[in-house]
C-alpha cells in the first residue's frame, strides 16, 4: 500500500526562523537597555563625585579665614590659578575634577553686634568687648556697638570633570563673625 504524500512546504522551518528572529530581537533589546542603564549610572556617579568636589572646595574655603581677607585668593593652596582647587580621586596624580570659585566669595551683608548682646562669660564675646571694658562699669554705657560684627557670605563653586564633561555648580551661604575692621574692608 502506498501512502499519499502530504504537501509540506517547510512550515516548521519558517516558524523556527520567526522564533529565532524574535529571540535575537529580545537579546539585542536587553543589551541596549543594559548599556543605557550603565551610561545613566555612570553619569549619576560622575555628577555625584563632582557635587562632592564642589562641596569639599567650599568647606576648604570656609575653614580658612583667608576668604574674608582676600576673596580673590580664597583657596589656601590653589592649583593652576587663583580660587581653583583640583581633586584627584584615584591618586594617580592627574586631577579628575577642577573646582573654581566663580564668582569670588562675596560679602552679602554685615551687621555690628551690640554690646548688650554679648555674653561676657564666653571667650569669643569677651574678645569683642576688648578696649571697651571700662564702659561696662558705667550704667547705660553698654548700648553701643562692640568690636565684632556678623557677616553673611555667599560662596559659589563650579566643578568641571576633565574626563566625563560633567559640570556642577554649588552655592552656599555662610555666617562669619568678623572684627569691625575686617567688616569695613571686606564688606
Amino acid at each position: 500500500m502506498t501512502r499519499p504524500v502530504l504537501r509540506q512546504r517547510g512550515a516548521t522551518l519558517v516558524i523556527a526562523l520567526i522564533m529565532l528572529t524574535l529571540l535575537t530581537l529580545f537579546a539585542v533589546s536587553s543589551m541596549n537597555t543594559a548599556n543605557t542603564n550603565l551610561r545613566v549610572v555612570g553619569n549619576m556617579q560622575s555628577s555625584s563625585e563632582a557635587l562632592n568636589a564642589s562641596q569639599q572646595a567650599i568647606e576648604v574655603v570656609i575653614s580658612s579665614p583667608q576668604f574674608i581677607a582676600s576673596p580673590s585668593n580664597a583657596v589656601p593652596n590653589p592649583c593652576g590659578a587663583l580660587n581653583t582647587l583640583c581633586t584627584d580621586l584615584t591618586g594617580d596624580g592627574a586631577p579628575e575634577f577642577t573646582t573654581t570659585l566663580t564668582p569670588q566669595p562675596t560679602c552679602v551683608s554685615v551687621r555690628p553686634i551690640k554690646n548688650e548682646a554679648l555674653n561676657l562669660s564666653n571667650m569669643e564675646d569677651l574678645g569683642c568687648s576688648a578696649q571697651q571694658q571700662q564702659q561696662f562699669g558705667v550704667a547705660g554705657a553698654v548700648t553701643g556697638d562692640s568690636l565684632c560684627a556678623n557677616s553673611i557670605w555667599e560662596i559659589s563653586a563650579r566643578t568641571d570633570s576633565t574626563f566625563s564633561g560633567t559640570t556642577v555648580t554649588v552655592k552656599q551661604g555662610v555666617g562669619v563673625r568678623v572684627s569691625t575692621d575686617d567688616a569695613g574692608t571686606s564688606c
